[in-house]
């Protein structure tokens, strides 16, 4: 997971994640016996806003991304023809294939264009 700047809504919501349950924890031992469970609920909520807090301050933290190390770049002909011939087969494929069919058929018909 990628890490982001700390943000007001990550904030909000670790905080609200810790305060329910001390808030929820606080009640419960001036008035109210608690039982087992909701000490466990508790205990999750509890690690929950905490772990929300945490992921909300680290986030802020950047670290500096190393400078790009720029590549060498070398053009090679593939296989083993020369350069003329390897520009020629460019060419070839360029060229409009209706072009080189007139070129090679002068007494084709051409078809008309409307």
């Amino acid at each position: 997971m990628k890490p982001h700047r700390m943000d007001g809504v990550s904030l909000s919501f670790g905080l609200i994640f810790l305060l329910i349950p001390l808030w929820w924890a606080v009640s419960q031992v001036v008035a109210l016996e608690l039982p087992a469970v909701g000490w466990i609920v508790a205990g999750g909520l509890i690690f929950f806003g905490v772990v929300g807090l945490l992921g909300a301050i680290r986030s802020g933290r950047r670290e500096v991304p190393p400078a790009p190390v720029p590549a060498a770049a070398t053009v090679e002909t593939p296989g083993d023809l020369p350069p003329e011939m390897h520009a020629s087969i460019v060419r070839e494929l360029l060229d409009d294939p209706a072009d080189t069919f007139a070129r090679e058929h002068p007494s084709a018909e051409r078809p008309r264009q409307d």
